[in-house]
């Protein structure tokens, strides 16, 4: 029993998947922090869990969203830069999402 491997094809293998995991978590990184320079903090409400860390009551969460609308007031950019940070955060979750979406393509068609 003679046991061969391709190692270009492993090779090939562990460049595309370094590849897309830096394009996928690099685009998400991209478009939250265009959602918060258009004003748009996402500000999720705690959710109980029973094995959590921390859990941060509710006083705390009024008070980080609180804090979260004071800084979308200061924001020095004007409407039109906002909205064009809107539509590139809006276009990197898009990518974001084209590129989780060929590799399950990639998957699923084999090859």
């Amino acid at each position: 029993m003679n046991v061969s491997i391709d190692w270009f094809a492993f090779v090939q293998v562990f460049a595309a998947a370094i590849t897309g995991a830096v394009l996928v978590v690099g685009f998400y990184a991209l478009g939250l922090r265009m959602l918060v320079r258009a004003g748009r903090v996402p500000v999720v409400t705690p959710a109980e869990f029973t094995d959590a860390i921390a859990v941060i009551s509710e006083k705390q969460a009024r008070r980080h969203a609180k804090a979260a609308a004071k800084a979308a007031k200061k924001n020095p950019l004007t409407a039109g830069q906002k909205r064009i940070a809107l539509v590139t955060a809006y276009g990197a979750f898009a990518l974001c999402g084209v590129a989780v979406l060929g590799g399950i393509v990639l998957i699923v068609a084999g090859r």
